[in-house]
């Protein structure tokens, strides 16, 4: 199903459909107590339909999960199409993930009807939604029957109503990273009610790491790189720098081709392998740079990786990456690899990979960022996306001559690139 399409229905008939049932809920509630969490729940489903990037970022909810809750069953329900990531980090059990197909109308409808009901049969104590203000996320958290409800709230912002049954919700802050609501979310479970009644929760520094690891046998990243020199022999006793400069289903996010070519134009030049990576999609941009660019020791690399799995293993082959906001970028700490990751109509400051070998590269001109929660990502940028195009590619070569150990003006300048 086509985003827009998806974003007509969810604003439409998600707004009916969340009116709805905040009426049933308020009459049906009038004479309870607020319901609270039980000291030793058995399950726990997270809701997480965002990109395969946000599930990096969630790491430490889910490591927090576990410390908070040992005896509870973490049930996690995804889109279909990002549950290869969960299943590489084991986020939890195999038996307790769960899939939507959104590649149709019908799909996703009877895969909401079956989870709906096969949750209900399970029995959860508590439901987290992760996503900011999507109405069929939060549907979703009422139509698996548990009692304890936590999300985010707009509060009193306008156009984003998605009803008033998330019964421990937290407002959503636009000034933290999005690891840290997350981990709010969790802070949330244990609370009497809604925020801003959960003022007493722990206060937490940003994640240090994503708390997630992929395991890999013995000799199987020296096989993996063996491989690629063999397949790709430019690479051969050359420190290798991967790029990503596909911009996926926001093409907004890419910064200009151009300046992916002179910056790799400046590292071959140096002696190093620039590898293009991206899907098979983003195969023609590959050659296109390669025309441009006209030098060996640039290779492509689109669709040689056949999984998340073998990514990682190529991020373990390479020395740096330069990319685009999106996936790679929080996939690659999961590995050694150093990252220089741009930003413009999303921030940085809110979904910024975690750790410290990564490098967030922003021109914070006034209109940036531009996309957000309450946009719905939509953004009004006429295309001419300056906030990125303002980065200049000359000091983006220096600072990565300089993660690859080249950190003299000297060096810098015999590559003739800042010329």
């Amino acid at each position: 199903m086509k985003l827009q399409t998806q974003r007509f229905i969810d604003r439409w008939v998600g707004q009916l459909l969340c009116s709805a049932v905040s009426v049933w809920v308020r009459f049906t509630g009038l004479f309870g107590a607020p319901t609270q969490l039980t000291t030793a729940p058995k399950n726990i489903l997270v809701i997480l339909l965002s990109e395969m990037g946000s599930i990096v970022l969630a790491g430490p909810m889910f490591a927090q999960l576990r410390r908070q809750y040992p005896g509870a069953a973490i049930h996690i329900l995804q889109l279909k199409k990002n549950q290869e990531v969960s299943k590489l980090l084991q986020l939890t059990q195999v038996q307790c993930m769960h899939s939507l197909d959104d590649s149709s109308g019908a799909a996703l409808v009877n895969d909401i009807l079956s989870i709906s009901l096969k949750m209900r049969r399970l029995g959860l104590d508590a439901v987290i939604d992760c996503e900011l203000f999507s109405r069929v996320s939060a549907l979703l958290s009422f139509s698996t029957g548990a009692a304890v409800r936590v999300g985010f709230t707009p509060h009193t912002q306008e156009g984003l109503y998605r009803g008033s049954f998330i019964n421990h919700a937290i407002p959503y802050n636009p000034y933290q990273h999005i690891s840290k609501q997350f981990l709010s979310l969790v802070d949330a479970l244990g609370s009497t009610g809604s925020a801003p009644r959960n003022k007493a929760a722990p206060i937490r520094d940003l994640p240090a790491d994503t708390e997630l690891s992929v395991a890999f046998a013995n000799g199987e990243l020296e096989t993996y790189r063996a491989k690629l020199v063999a397949d790709h022999p430019a690479t051969t006793n050359r420190k290798l720098v991967l790029m990503y400069a596909g911009g996926g289903i926001l093409p907004e996010r890419a910064w200009p081709s151009e300046h992916y070519a002179r910056v790799a134009k400046g590292l071959c030049a140096a002696g190093f392998a620039v590898g293009l990576i991206g899907l098979k999609d983003d195969a023609q941009l590959a050659q296109d740079l390669i025309v441009e660019i006209r030098d060996a020791a640039c290779i492509d690399l689109t669709g040689y990786t056949r999984s998340i799995r073998e990514l990682l293993m190529l991020f373990h082959a390479a020395n740096l990456l330069i990319t685009n906001d999106g996936g790679p970028g929080h996939f690659a700490t999961l590995t050694p690899i150093q990252t220089m990751v741009f930003f413009g109509p999303e921030t940085g400051k809110l979904y910024g990979p975690l750790g410290t070998r990564s490098a967030i590269l922003e021109s914070g001109i006034a209109c940036s960022p531009c996309l957000s929660a309450y946009n719905h990502r939509l953004t009004f940028c006429d295309g001419d996306n300056q906030c990125l195009k303002r980065i200049a590619p000359d000091p983006v070569l220096q600072q990565a001559l300089v993660f690859l150990g080249c950190s003299t003006r000297e060096e810098f300048s015999s590559t003739g690139a800042a010329a």
